[in-house]
């Protein structure tokens, strides 16, 4: 048994972000719910009291400040203390933006918990929707609100550990950047801020992972781009400098000439005559 309260809501179509319920409950001891399957996914944050969660054939047994994932379609059971029964607070979210964002803060069904300390505010956050539970518009964007501030406290409690789970995920995201970015006057201080790091860390993740600082990295990125533009087109040197991020034109020369030991024009002459040798030996 338990005493619950909570509000559901009816699932909007094509919705990208969905609360579907929420609620707090004070369990009776021994209290079980399940084996269920869900078809939305469910967090659930335990305020007081202890218990055990099922998933995946593993067992956790849990206690106040850290709560658990349900994702759908996944058979789950969870079972409330028979000396401290637990009391939990829980929130129910669909959508096609769920699975990102579960994957930004390191939560899924293979790494369901998490442990959050009660300055982190997610009871209040449950607290106020239960207390602003009407279909007004007013009532709605505060729900959404609470929502994005309880990802905002998962978020924030599990940094460290995400980062220690995958600290090249930091990496990788700086990669992308930069490869979406580097036509642009881009900085160092430009990458980390991006991904959310100082530029120590960063420069420390980068070297780890792929053998070069940030900026060294964004350099090779340059010029291998500019060597194919070179290679394969007849535009103008300035305009390859340009659209490999150089506003400077004697830079680009100077850097590229490090990188390959031509000049452009003498790596263009170069490789242009490689490619017609080849044409013509395929003709032959």
């Amino acid at each position: 048994m338990e005493n619950a309260i909570f509000i559901e809501f009816p699932e909007v179509e094509r919705k990208k972000l969905h609360i579907n319920n929420f609620g707090r409950s004070v369990t009776k001891p021994g209290h079980r719910y399940g084996p269920a399957v869900r078809s939305f996914y469910l967090i659930h944050y335990i305020v007081e009291g202890q218990g055990e969660f099922f998933v995946n054939g593993a067992s956790y047994l849990l206690k106040q400040g850290q709560g658990f994932l349900i994702e759908p379609d996944y058979l789950t059971t969870y079972t409330s203390d028979q000396e401290h029964p637990w009391t939990y607070v829980w929130l129910g979210f669909s959508g096609p933006e769920v699975k990102g964002i579960l994957n930004t803060i390191g939560l899924s069904q293979d790494s369901p918990i998490f442990t959050c300390a009660p300055e982190q505010h997610l009871e209040q956050y449950i607290m106020d929707m239960l207390a602003h539970n009407h279909a007004t518009v007013s009532d709605l964007y505060r729900r959404e609100a609470m929502l994005l501030l309880f990802f905002s406290a998962l978020a924030q409690t599990r940094r460290e550990a995400v980062a220690e789970q995958s600290e090249n995920a930091y990496v990788t995201q700086a990669i992308r950047y930069i490869q979406d970015c580097y036509h642009e006057p881009l900085r160092v201080e430009d990458i980390a801020r991006y991904v959310g790091l100082n530029r120590s860390y960063l420069s420390t993740l980068f070297k780890k992972y792929t053998g070069l600082s940030p900026i060294k990295y964004l350099q090779t990125f340059r010029m291998t781009r500019a060597a194919h533009l070179l290679s394969l087109t007849q535009l103008p040197i300035t305009a390859i400098a340009y659209s490999c991020g150089y506003q400077e034109t004697e830079s680009f020369h100077k850097i590229f000439k490090q990188y390959t030991g031509l000049s452009p024009k003498r790596y263009r002459i170069q490789e242009q005559a490689k490619t017609e040798a080849n044409r013509e030996k395929i003709l032959d």
